[in-house]
């Protein structure tokens, strides 16, 4: 089944421009991956499983109007969930210098209003209060939740892609938080704030 048809079925509500956007993405992915070695998804079936995989989660999360990105890398899940939220104002967080000027360059090529791109380390942001803070395959949830700190207030949310050791770093505190683990194949996405 291909990336349009599984969102489709899943009800993931889209923006109309969302596919024409992902394909451009991903046409430039293929080109500058072949010199930079941006990302290890090389083939357009491994893109579209990362491609869905940073969707997904639309499904479930509450409408915010600013989202900051750790360590977007390639743009997973960042630039997907900008695509997905052309009404959220999306920082993508990227220290590396080949990641942040591909960023750059898809954000100009398909004028993305609602993206901004900061190639510094998360620590060395001046501090902002976003709505919702994301971070997919960065480090382990404590030290997440700590980078995060000069970003949040109480009523910001954390949506944090995982793998099955969350379960271990849920234990590993942040059990004062309320939180919800949304499973779906081998992703535990883990959604965290006061107000769940």
């Amino acid at each position: 089944m291909d990336l349009k048809t599984s969102l489709l079925n899943d009800n993931i509500a889209l923006p109309d421009d969302f596919f024409y956007n992902v394909q451009k993405y991903k046409e430039h992915l293929h080109k500058w991956n072949k010199i930079h070695n941006l990302t290890g998804a090389r083939d357009n079936a491994t893109l579209d499983a990362f491609i869905y995989d940073a969707v997904f989660p639309l499904s479930f999360l509450p409408p915010v109007s600013s989202l900051m990105d750790i360590g977007t890398g390639a743009g997973f899940p960042g630039m997907i969930l900008a695509f997905g939220l052309p009404d959220t104002e999306v920082t993508l967080v990227e220290p590396l210098s080949k990641r942040a000027s591909f960023l750059q360059f898809i954000k100009a090529d398909l004028g993305l209003k609602n993206v901004k791109v900061v190639k510094k380390r998360v620590e060395q942001m001046e501090p902002q209060i976003f709505d919702m803070i994301t971070s997919r395959a960065v480090t382990e949830t404590k030290m997440l939740l700590e980078l995060s700190k000069a970003f949040c207030n109480k009523d910001t949310k954390f949506l944090f892609y995982k793998g099955e050791k969350v379960f271990d770093e849920v234990q590993d505190g942040v059990q004062n938080m309320q939180h919800k683990i949304i499973e779906r194949k081998n992703r535990h996405y883990l959604l965290l704030g006061e107000a769940l």
